[in-house]
C-alpha cells in the first residue's frame, strides 16, 4: 500500500502530468469551473490508481486554488477528496485485485475459484456506481460552494519540470534517459510475461515502469522517490498500530460477532448490502482495504456460500463499504491536508455531505441491480 502512494507521487511529478495539470489550470476562470475540473478529474485519477490519485488531485486542487486566489480552500481540497471514493472500485483496489488472483482467503471458502476482473471492477454494476459518483459529484460541490472564501496568500506557480545541469561523465550516466527506457522496458516483460492475474504487484510495477519512463533519466526519477517517500511517512508509522487493532478485532472475535449481526439478518439479495454497511464501520479500526479483507472477508465469502449469493458482489460490496467512510476516516486524508497545509476540520464538513451522497448511490445500486 505504501509503494501504491510513492509510486502514484512519483507518476503525479513526472513533466508529463505536470503539462497537463498546467493545462488544466490555465483553462479555468472561476471558482465554479474548478470545482468541476477537480471533482471530475479526481474520480478518474484514484480509479486509475488510488495513489495516483490522492496526490496528483490534491496538487490540481491547490494549484488551482493558488491561481484564482479567492476560493474556498477547503471545500476544493475535499472535493479532490471525495474522488478517493472510487478507489476500491477501481483498478488498484485491494480486494478485487486480491481475489483475482484465487488468494487464500477466497480459496479456503470456494476451493479452486478466482474472481476475474470482469466480475468485480469491470462489472456493469460496479461501473454503474463509479459513472453515478463522476456525474453527482461535481454537482454535489457546486451546491455546496457558499460566497464565503479563503484568501489564498501563496502566488500560483506553474509547475515546472526541473532542469539539470551536466558537467561531468558522472553526470551524463544519471542524466542517460536510455538507463530509463531500458528498465522500462525490462519491467514490462517481467510483467507481461507471467501468466498471473492482475494484482496489486503488477498494478505497482506498472506505475514504476511509467514513472521511470516519464521521468526520463535515473537523476530525476531518484529525486522523485526521494520526495514521495516523505508522503508516505505518515502511513509507515501508522500502518503497525492499525495492524494491532486488526489482530485484536481477529483474534478477539469483536469483528465476528459484528459481521455475523449483519449476515443474521441478511438474505441472497440484501447480504451486499449488509457488507457494505459493516465494511463502512470496520473501516474505522481498520483503514486498510487489504487489512479488512483478512479480518472481514472470511466471514462474508462463508454467508455468501451459505446463502448461494454472488460471492463477486459480496466482496465487492465490502471494498466499497471500506472505500466509503474514508471520508471520515482522516487516515488517507493526511497527505492532501500536509500538501495544502489544512487541518482536518477545514474539510471534514464537507467530506460528510459527499459520504451521505454516496452512500446512497451506492446502496442503491447494490439492491436495484
Amino acid at each position: 500500500m505504501v509503494f501504491v502512494l510513492i509510486s502514484g507521487h512519483m507518476l503525479a511529478s513526472t513533466p508529463l502530468i505536470k503539462r497537463v495539470l498546467n493545462l488544466l489550470i490555465s483553462k479555468v476562470r472561476s471558482e465554479s469551473q474548478g470545482l468541476i475540473v477537480v471533482s471530475i478529474f479526481s474520480v478518474i485519477a484514484c480509479w486509475i490508481n488510488w495513489g495516483f490519485g490522492l496526490i496528483v488531485s490534491g496538487i490540481l486542487a491547490v494549484e488551482m486554488a493558488r491561481k484564482l486566489s479567492r476560493v474556498n480552500f477547503g471545500l476544493f481540497l475535499a472535493t479532490a477528496y471525495a474522488g478517493f471514493l472510487v478507489w476500491h472500485g477501481g483498478l488498484s483496489g485491494s480486494i478485487p485485485l486480491k481475489i483475482a488472483e484465487g488468494d487464500e482467503i477466497l480459496k479456503t471458502v470456494y476451493p479452486g475459484l478466482s474472481i476475474p476482473l470482469h466480475e468485480t471492477i469491470l462489472s456493469n454494476w460496479n461501473l454503474l456506481i463509479v459513472f453515478i459518483l463522476l456525474l453527482g459529484l461535481p454537482l454535489l460541490a457546486l451546491w455546496m460552494r457558499t460566497d464565503e472564501k479563503d484568501e489564498v496568500v501563496v502566488d500560483h506557480r506553474e509547475l515546472k519540470a526541473e532542469v539539470v545541469a551536466v558537467h561531468n561523465l558522472r553526470d551524463k550516466f544519471e542524466n542517460f534517459s536510455g538507463f530509463n527506457i531500458l528498465f522500462f522496458i525490462l519491467i514490462l516483460f517481467g510483467i507481461f510475461n507471467k501468466d498471473s492475474a492482475f494484482d496489486i504487484n503488477k498494478v505497482n510495477a506498472i506505475f514504476l515502469a511509467l514513472a521511470l519512463l516519464l521521468h526520463k533519466t535515473p537523476r530525476l526519477f531518484l529525486k522523485a522517490l526521494q520526495d514521495s517517500i516523505g508522503y508516505a511517512s505518515g502511513i509507515v508509522i501508522q500502518f503497525p498500530f492499525y495492524a494491532g487493532i486488526m489482530g485484536l478485532m481477529q483474534h478477539s472475535g469483536l469483528a465476528d460477532q459484528l459481521s455475523g449481526v449483519f449476515v443474521n439478518i441478511s438474505t441472497s439479495n440484501t447480504l451486499p448490502l449488509w457488507a457494505f454497511l459493516s465494511g463502512g464501520i470496520v473501516n474505522f479500526f481498520v483503514p486498510s482495504g487489504g487489512g479488512q479483507w483478512v479480518v472481514q472477508g472470511p466471514i462474508m465469502l462463508k454467508a455468501a456460500r451459505d446463502l448461494a449469493a454472488d460471492p463477486a458482489k459480496v466482496s465487492m460490496a465490502l471494498a466499497w463499504g471500506d472505500a466509503w467512510t474514508n471520508m471520515i476516516q482522516p487516515f488517507w486524508a493526511l497527505p492532501l491536508l500536509g500538501l495544502a497545509k489544512l487541518k482536518l476540520k477545514d474539510i471534514m464538513g464537507y467530506c460528510l455531505i459527499y459520504l451521505f451522497f454516496s452512500g446512497v448511490v451506492i446502496s442503491a445500486v447494490l439492491i436495484l441491480s
